[in-house]
């Protein structure tokens, strides 16, 4: 790839065409199984805990309520709802290079797009937040024509954008009135990031799929060394141990915040890894707290 702007590719040669077949495929892949049962962009509501009846589902159990009475209840919840999807791109330099053909921002944007067709196939709108230097936001709509024209826009790319996760997150995130859902695609490699998503994840219901390529992990406990950074080209000395490269720190501070976390690494399947998080979303009732 050549010059300072580049066409997203997945693995081989990967036209419009195909990339619509692409993520219409993993659309259906995420989707498989799960009926319309909340999965994305459909929240639950909580209204009240009762006695339970001979044939309640054991899982709808309310625990609490139940040990503190010693009689077994059942929550209640309102019928499922729409829930906007706002899905977060990463789109700075640091995503775009890698060792692996696909690289984190090609896998980023093909999950992006899966998951979108997913929630719109539930009705469920979807809107667009680049958390690059380009201004990309793009209100939630119920237009598949509309997702998959900025989908296909947004295979261009630069070698020189810098990340602004946070800065982003931090401008739109209270503009958003009603509960939604946001789904994080970043390398996180913004530090300050994660205290906005922990805070995000106060009022919304937030998922972080973080991106990796496997030369990050050589980075791991590696000492003190000087780096280059893909969006500014400005040299630095670091360590192995630096927060973003560790995707175990970033798992454990925003599970104490209720945000469910996952890493994608660019030389792994992703599928399998995506339907088991929704899935557990599903089944544990997201969107309920």
């Amino acid at each position: 790839m050549h010059g300072r702007e580049g066409r997203l590719e997945d693995v081989g040669t990967l036209d419009s065409r195909q990339f619509v077949i692409g993520i219409r495929k993993l659309a259906d892949a995420l989707s498989y199984g799960t009926d319309r049962s909340p999965f994305l962009g459909a929240g639950i509501e909580y209204v009240q805990s009762r006695l339970y009846q001979p044939g309640d589902p054991i899982k709808s159990i309310d625990w609490r309520v139940t040990g503190r009475t010693g009689r077994f209840f059942v929550k209640e919840y309102e019928a499922p709802r729409s829930m906007a999807v706002h899905l977060v791109i990463d789109t700075s330099a640091s995503m775009t290079v890698g060792s692996t053909p696909r690289t984190k921002y090609a896998t980023a944007l093909f999950v992006a797009g899966g998951l979108a067709l997913a929630a719109l196939d539930r009705v469920s709108p979807v809107g667009v937040l680049g958390a690059g230097e380009r201004v990309l936001r793009i209100r939630p709509s119920l237009s598949s024509r509309r997702v998959l024209q900025w989908l296909l826009e947004l295979r261009a790319f630069r070698f020189d954008e810098r990340t602004t996760l946070a800065e982003r997150l931090r401008e739109f995130v209270p503009s958003v009135a009603e509960r939604a859902l946001f789904v994080v695609l970043s390398d996180l490699h913004d530090e300050t990031a994660l205290d906005v998503i922990k805070l995000a994840g106060q009022r919304h219901d937030v998922v972080v799929l973080q991106l990796q390529d496997p030369a990050e992990l050589g980075l791991r406990g590696t000492g003190f060394f000087r780096a280059r950074e893909a969006e500014t080209g400005r040299e630095f000395t670091t360590h192995g141990r630096a927060r973003w490269t560790d995707p175990d720190r970033a798992r454990a501070e925003l599970k104490r915040a209720g945000v469910d976390h996952m890493v994608l690494r660019t030389d792994e399947a992703f599928v399998p890894k995506l339907r088991h998080l929704f899935r557990a979303r599903v089944t544990v009732g997201r969107g309920a707290r």
